[in-house]
């Protein structure tokens, strides 16, 4: 629950600084006649609806395990930043059909002052709010959080970019306003491919990386009691992590000796990996009783 109140503190926060922010740079692509300044703002209120669809994920991925789903609702969280990613593609994708479509019109004006500001604002503000909803996204283990900060980068980036645009076309290069704009969509594209691939892989039950998996072989190996560790398997699951561990114990203990070694190695990894949400230990005999 402290997770999902911080997730929903960085979103609500974030929902107000975009609104005014996109109705600044609207506004000044409008009066400063930069096409790149007001797809820009565009850019920047699509970051209001994938901070709103951030808020939903996060309330249902928070939601204890109950009768129709005893293993949680950690995948919801997954399957939002997919919707999430696949808006920041459709967002670049945008960005890039208006540019090209002013370099194929040839109608391109000479941006005024404002839009000029407006761009140096927007990268202040970006970035900082890159660094703010990214802080909180890696503290609760929130992927859609991630791809949202990762929203807000993408439009410091196009706001770069529509700098070093704007600032062209008033010192005579009018081509790059929206040359800048092809650029940047490029990038805003592939951020959102990358997040896109990175949640396919927390649905289709991905282990996790070799170096969780080798820590969590030493926390077994260091029971008292372990003899050997037969198999491990990892499943990711949302943010979370399942392990099943087969470890070998003497053969001459009793039931409830080998018990309360599974079940010291179960607790030690539960309370050591933080993203560990269940372990189960299975034990098998290193050798066979006489």
């Amino acid at each position: 629950m402290e997770n999902y109140n911080l997730g929903i503190k960085v979103s609500f926060i974030t929902i107000i600084v975009n609104v005014i922010l996109s109705a600044f740079k609207i506004i000044a692509g409008i009066v400063g006649k930069s096409n790149a300044m007001l797809a820009d703002g565009v850019h920047t209120l699509s970051d209001v609806l994938t901070t709103i669809v951030v808020i939903f994920g996060l309330k249902v991925s928070s939601k204890e395990a109950d009768k129709e789903h005893p293993y949680g609702h950690e995948k919801y969280e997954p399957i939002f930043a997919k919707l999430l990613s696949t808006m920041l593609v459709l967002t670049g994708l945008y960005i890039g059909y208006e540019s090209i479509k002013v370099l194929i019109s040839g109608d391109i004006k000479t941006p005024g002052l404002i839009a000029l500001v407006a761009a140096i604002a927007s990268i202040g503000v970006k970035e900082g709010m890159y660094w703010y909803t990214v802080k909180a996204a890696k503290k609760i283990k929130s992927l859609s959080l991630e791809a949202d900060a990762w929203h807000h980068r993408s439009d410091a980036f196009s706001s770069v970019g529509t700098f070093v645009g704007i600032l062209g076309a008033r010192l005579g290069l009018k081509i790059l306003d929206p040359i800048a704009g092809v650029v940047v969509s490029i990038f805003v594209i592939k951020v959102g491919v990358d997040l896109y691939f990175r949640a396919t892989k927390e649905l289709v039950d991905q282990s996790a990386d070799d170096q969780t998996e080798e820590r969590i072989m030493d926390i077994a190996h260091s029971v008292k009691g372990v003899d050997s560790i037969k198999s491990l398997k990892t499943r990711m699951f949302g943010n979370k992590l399942y392990v099943d561990i087969e470890i070998t114990v003497d053969g001459n203990l009793n039931v409830e000796q080998g018990h309360d070694i599974a079940e010291k190695v179960h607790d030690d990894i539960e309370e050591k990996i933080e993203e560990v949400k269940h372990c189960m230990v299975h034990v098998e005999p290193s050798k066979t009783q006489d």
